[in-house]
C-alpha cells in the first residue's frame, strides 16, 4: 500500500513547493481552523490512495482542512498526518486528540482566498 503512496508522493511533490510558515501564520491558521468542521474520517480501511486523493482535492479547493481518525482505525494520527503532509506538500497546523489540521496554498488563483491572507502575515 505504501508503494502506491510513494509514487503519488513523487508526482505531487513536483507540483507543490515546500510550505514554510512563521509563528504568526501558524497562529492565524489555528484560529481560522476553529470555525471549520472535519471533512474526512479515517476509519478501519486506513490510509488509502482514494483518501489521499480526496484530501488533495479538498486542499486545492479550501486550503485549510480538518480530518478525524476514528477509534476503529489501526493507524496512528501523527503518522498518518505526517505521511499525508509529505505526499501532498502540505503543512501540519495542529494535531490534537483525534483531529488533524492541514494547510496548503491553492495553485489556482480563484481558490487562493486564505493563502493571500496568510502571505500578508510574513
Amino acid at each position: 500500500k505504501f508503494k502506491v503512496l510513494k509514487i503519488i508522493h513523487l508526482r505531487l511533490h513536483l507540483l507543490y513547493e515546500e510550505v514554510t510558515m512563521n509563528k504568526k501564520q501558524l497562529k492565524f491558521l489555528r484560529s481560522e481552523s476553529h470555525q471549520i468542521k472535519p471533512l474526512f474520517q479515517l476509519g478501519k480501511n486506513g490510509l488509502t490512495e482514494e483518501f489521499i486523493h480526496q484530501i488533495d482535492l479538498a486542499l486545492e479547493k479550501r486550503e485549510l482542512i480538518k480530518f478525524h481518525i476514528l477509534q476503529n482505525s489501526d493507524e496512528e494520527l501523527k503518522d498518518v498526518t505526517s505521511e499525508i503532509a509529505n505526499q501532498l506538500g502540505a503543512e501540519i497546523i495542529q494535531v490534537i486528540g483525534s483531529t488533524a489540521i492541514l494547510y496548503r496554498p491553492a495553485r489556482q488563483t480563484k481558490n487562493q482566498k486564505l493563502s493571500l491572507r496568510v502571505n500578508a502575515l510574513r
